[in-house]
């Protein structure tokens, strides 16, 4: 779509996606560069729905160069995979230097909950490598094969139905921002999750949840608080 003005001066980009969603055999390239001093934030047009597939899978695959003293927020609607459906990822992000600033927030649904699909799935697959420079900062490969595993229990989503995952490079202000973070996951009555500083000052947070809509509001005021800083 368009690009959408923000108030800050960066821009807005919305994929337009024409399809009733993510489907069998379906391939997916996204690929960004934020050239210095750039500012851009990836929103997706509605739920990523991943519908039911007979025996293959869909895979998508997103690349992005941030270079320095550019912004880069990737924050997708919520992903929802149908009964019998098996979805893979991969994301490769390059930060040039300390200045390149990244935050990544993704929530992924159990499943269609009042379908009695809750971890109906086959599999979801997802390895994201960030980088700043050479060096490898953040690492996380994610396999959920519920034939196998547990999804509801301890260690994995212990009863809920919704995980949010976030990643951002080191703020402002970082001890403020681990406190506020802290006490803002303390506060919430619907959810519960954590927060790590990671060795090169970085954060991931992940909490749990029941809703969706309640996972994408503690997002934004994660995001909220980073911009504050």
């Amino acid at each position: 779509m368009q690009p959408f003005s923000k108030s800050d001066g960066g821009i807005q980009v919305m994929l337009l996606a024409a399809s009733a969603g993510i489907m069998e055999g379906d391939r997916q390239d996204f690929r960004f560069e934020i050239l210095p001093g750039a500012e851009l934030e990836f929103l997706s047009q509605s739920y990523d729905k991943i519908h039911q597939m007979k025996e293959g899978s869909a895979k998508r695959t997103t690349t992005a160069r941030v270079c320095s003293g550019a912004s880069f927020i990737f924050r997708p609607q919520p992903t929802i995979p149908f009964a019998d459906s098996a979805y893979e990822s991969e994301m490769e992000i390059f930060l040039e230097d300390e200045s390149s600033r990244f935050f990544f927030s993704e929530i992924l649904s159990g499943g269609r909950h009042a379908m009695g699909e809750d971890f109906a799935y086959r599999f979801y697959r997802s390895l994201i490598q960030i980088r700043r420079g050479e060096k490898l900062i953040y690492r996380d490969n994610t396999r959920y094969e519920p034939r196998s595993l547990p999804m509801g229990a301890m260690g994995m989503y212990e009863s809920y139905t919704h995980l949010l995952n976030i990643f951002l490079t080191r703020p402002g202000q970082p001890e403020k921002f681990r406190r506020q973070v802290q006490l803002l996951l303390d506060a919430g009555e619907e959810f519960e999750g954590g927060i790590t500083e990671l060795a090169g000052g970085d954060f991931a947070i992940r909490a749990l949840g029941r809703r969706a809509q309640v996972l994408e509001n503690l997002s934004a005021q994660i995001q909220n608080i980073r911009s504050a800083l």
